[in-house]
This record gives C-alpha cells, sequence and structure tokens, in this order.
C-alpha cells in the first residue's frame, strides 16, 4: 500500500521537475529594458499615429502659408442658346435697313425679313411679332484665367501664428506619448522580472518540497516518520504545483504585455535580460536629489500653456476680423459667339481687368464681439484646468515619492528577513533530517522564507513603478 501511494505522488510531481527543468527549443531574444524602450519607440502604434499627427499639422501650417501667395483658377465654358433674348426699341423699326425701307429697294415684309435673319446660318437677330429683335448667337464659348492675392489682411497674418503653434502642440503630445509608452515598457518589463523573481521562488519551494517528500518517504518506509507527517510530506508537493504554474503562466502573460506595448510581434519569442534585483542598487541614489520635482518639463502643463497661447492669438484674430483687408485681384478671358461649330473662323474677344479690393467690415449683427466673448470664456476655464492640473500633479508626485519611500524601507525589512528566513529554514531542515523537528516546523519555516523572498521582490517591483511614475510626471525623457 505504501509502495503505491508513492509511486502515485511521484508520477504527479516529476513531469512537473521535468517541465522546470527543460530549455526551449529555440532561444529567445534576450532584451534589456533600454533595447525595449527603443524598439517601443519605433514600433509602438501609439507613438506612430502621434508622428502622424504632426505630419498632419505641419500640412495645415504650409496650408495657411499659401494663403499667402496668388491664387490661381482658370475656367471654361460653353452654352448653347434654346431661345434668344429679344430686344425691343422706341423707333420706327421699317427705318431700319432690310425691312421695307426704300433704301434697300425690296417689298420684303417683317416677317420674311425675320424669317431670313433668324433661318440657319444667319448671323443677325430676327424681328419677332410684337416688333422686337432677338439678339446673341447660338453657341457661346468663354475660357479665362482668375487671380488674387491678399495685400493686407490682419486676421489672415495671426492665423499663420496659430497654424505653427498647432504644429508645436502637436510635437508635444507626440512628446507626451513617448513618455507614457516608456512608462508603459518599463512597467510591463519589470512585471515580467517579479514574475519571474516568484517563479523562481515558487520552483525552489517546490524543489525543496519534493526533496522533504523525498527524506520524509525513506523514514516512512523504514518507520521512523509518522502517517500524519508522510501525509503532510505529500500534500506540500501538491500544494506547491499549482503555484508553480500559475507563476510560470505569469511569465507567459507578461510577456505578451511587453510585446504588445512593444509594438512587435505577438508569435515573437524574447525574453528580458536581468533580474529586479539588479535594479536595487539604484533605490537608494534617488532621483529628487539629481534633478529635483518640478513641473517644468511635465508634456501636459506643457500642452495647456501652448493651448493658452492659442487662444490668446485667436483672440487677436477675431479682433482682427474688424480691421479692413486690402487683395489684388487679376482676370483675363476671351469669348466667341457664333451660329456654327467652323472653329477656324471664330473671332475670339479678348478681355482683361486688374483690380484692388477693400473690404470694410461695418457691422454683422455683434457676431464678431460674441466670438471674442466666447473665446476669452475658454480661456478662463483653460486657466482653471491648468490649476487644477498642476495641484493634482503635485499630490501625484508625493504620493509616487511617498511610495519610493515606504519601498526602500520595505526593502530594508525584507533582506534583513530573508537572511533570517534562510537560516531558519536551513536550520529547520538539519533538525528535521535528524528527526528532532516535524514537518510541520518545517512547512512553517519554509513559508517565512517565501513570504521574505516574495516580499523583498515586491518592494523593488513597488520601487521601480513609482519611480517610472514619477519619471513620467516629471517629463524625463529617455534621452536625458
Amino acid at each position: 500500500m505504501k509502495k503505491l501511494i508513492i509511486s502515485v505522488v511521484l508520477a504527479g510531481v516529476l513531469p512537473l521537475s521535468r517541465i522546470c527543468a527543460q530549455e526551449p527549443d529555440a532561444s529567445p531574444t534576450v532584451l534589456t529594458l533600454d533595447q525595449a524602450i527603443q524598439i517601443a519607440l519605433s514600433e509602438n502604434i501609439a507613438v506612430r499615429v502621434a508622428d502622424k499627427d504632426i505630419e498632419r499639422a505641419e500640412y495645415a501650417r504650409k496650408g495657411t502659408y499659401a494663403s499667402l501667395f496668388p491664387q490661381i483658377d482658370g475656367s471654361a465654358s460653353y452654352s448653347r442658346t434654346i431661345k434668344k433674348q429679344v430686344m425691343y426699341m422706341d423707333f420706327d423699326m421699317g427705318s431700319i435697313g432690310g425691312f421695307g425701307s426704300p433704301e434697300t429697294g425690296t417689298d420684303e415684309t417683317p416677317s420674311d425679313a425675320e424669317t431670313k435673319a433668324g433661318g440657319s446660318g444667319g448671323s443677325g437677330g430676327g424681328r419677332t411679332a410684337g416688333g422686337g429683335i432677338e439678339v446673341g448667337r447660338w453657341n457661346t464659348y468663354s475660357a479665362g484665367i482668375q487671380a488674387s492675392m491678399p495685400l493686407v489682411n490682419a486676421q489672415l497674418w495671426k492665423s499663420l501664428k496659430i497654424s505653427g503653434q498647432d504644429v508645436e502642440l502637436a510635437v508635444e503630445k507626440a512628446r507626451s506619448s513617448r513618455l507614457e509608452t516608456v512608462t508603459q515598457v518599463k512597467q510591463a518589463f519589470y512585471g515580467v522580472l517579479l514574475a519571474k523573481e516568484a517563479f523562481n521562488v515558487y520552483k525552489e519551494v517546490y524543489e525543496n518540497a519534493l526533496e522533504n517528500f523525498t527524506q520524509t518517504e525513506q523514514r516512512y518506509n523504514v518507520d521512523k516518520a509518522s502517517e500524519l507527517e508522510y501525509q503532510r510530506a505529500k500534500s506540500a508537493v501538491q500544494n506547491a504545483i499549482p503555484n508553480v504554474y500559475d507563476s510560470e503562466n505569469s511569465v507567459v502573460l507578461g510577456l505578451w504585455q511587453l510585446k504588445a506595448v512593444m509594438g512587435i510581434d505577438l508569435d515573437e519569442e524574447i525574453d528580458v535580460a536581468g533580474s529586479l534585483m539588479d535594479f536595487s542598487e539604484t533605490m537608494f541614489r534617488g532621483i529628487v536629489e539629481n534633478e529635483g520635482v518640478g513641473l517644468e518639463r511635465n508634456s501636459t502643463l506643457r500642452q495647456l500653456a501652448i493651448q493658452a497661447e492659442e487662444l490668446a492669438n485667436t483672440v487677436k484674430m477675431q479682433q482682427y476680423a474688424s480691421l479692413p483687408s486690402l487683395a489684388l485681384s487679376f482676370s483675363y478671358s476671351i469669348n466667341a459667339m457664333t451660329n456654327d461649330f467652323k472653329f477656324s473662323t471664330y473671332n475670339w474677344s479678348p478681355y482683361s481687368a486688374v483690380g484692388l479690393s477693400l473690404s470694410i467690415p461695418i457691422f454683422a449683427g455683434g457676431r464678431r464681439s460674441n466670438a471674442v466673448k466666447q473665446t476669452r470664456n475658454q480661456q478662463e476655464q483653460l486657466l482653471l484646468q491648468k490649476e487644477n492640473t498642476e495641484r493634482q500633479l503635485k499630490v501625484a508626485i508625493r504620493q509616487y515619492l511617498n511610495q519610493m519611500e515606504t519601498a526602500m524601507k520595505n526593502f530594508n525589512a525584507a533582506e534583513s528577513g530573508v537572511e533570517t528566513a534562510r537560516k531558519a529554514y536551513d536550520i529547520a531542515t538539519r533538525s528535521y533530517n535528524l528527526g528532532r523537528s516535524t514537518i510541520t516546523d518545517l512547512n512553517d519555516a519554509q513559508l517565512a522564507l517565501t513570504q521574505a523572498l516574495l516580499a523583498q521582490s515586491q518592494s523593488v517591483y513597488n520601487y521601480v513603478i513609482a519611480k517610472a511614475n514619477l519619471e513620467q510626471t516629471l517629463g524625463k525623457d529617455i534621452e536625458s
């Protein structure tokens, strides 16, 4: 019966030991934190979208500057007359040659003359029954060029400055996106390191439990260990298995999250270099001593400052709408009117003109003044928003600093706790092997060591996460 129980337990735990010891078929690409950040800054979707916003703002600015250059347009038209216009004159139509006048020496009636003049191929206007004359020709062609250029336009000039600030705002938004991406990469990177630390701890717990079970099993076979100790040893191994699998799954999910933030293919095999303990060396250097905690480089406040300048210029631009504007214009066109489609015989009549156009705004029903008031209201809202944002950022900075300070204190406590717990576990192991203590004492020592190791890793993780958030709040660029 004892042999059967032992074989069942070993059948469940030995495959796990092989899983923990096996090597992957394809070696993954090992990335440092700096390498992961550099890849994310070039491949992350949010960063690429922000760069597109900069390009869009640049195009919009160039489009605004194009308003300073002459605007040249060409036009061409053709029209076919369906019914000619009729012109009436207050004098005797008989005095006009061709309609029964003595000079023509003809006896044609007005209706006959109308028929001939308005017939196919004629070039003149026919006389209507009411005594009018049809004017115009059946086909009208027209082509021309028009050009205009502003000479004095204060509102346009101010809009050029606003478009330049739009580009500046887009650049700052792209910087904010990069800062956020760097923070996300750091958080994902540190999360993988924490998951790996937890996996190593639980793997060690499992290996210790398996070793203790082996010792207990040997003692149980020679009746030097009780049934209770044997069951407790077996239970310790079984309880350690789910923690190993969960921590291993956390490592896989953490790597997926890191790949998603970096913007690389999710099927790419990667791994992270180093451990959380490597970052413990920087815990006591302090970012505050070197750089301070000023908000001058905070991206959110910079964006609000740019928006405030834009609103101030918008107010001036709206006020300039009440000023006169002067524009230069030029036009050139050629026209032809015929009754047939013999293009080689057409007589084209050119026409050209140049002029100045002065526009003086006089009354718009209060539209311009209300627009200025609306923009000033937006300025007041932005001022309140900036004040509230600055207050919240100061609270966030204080919170991050407190978290870093607490993490350093926890690390110091956990470091000494790990040393003490490991010594206690070693003592408990030797004592148990000599039969001077129970498996319960050994399990308690193992639990204390596990908690101390996890607390040490968690304190480092809390510190680096708080530091990453603080660096983003302070606007610390990766290059600096």
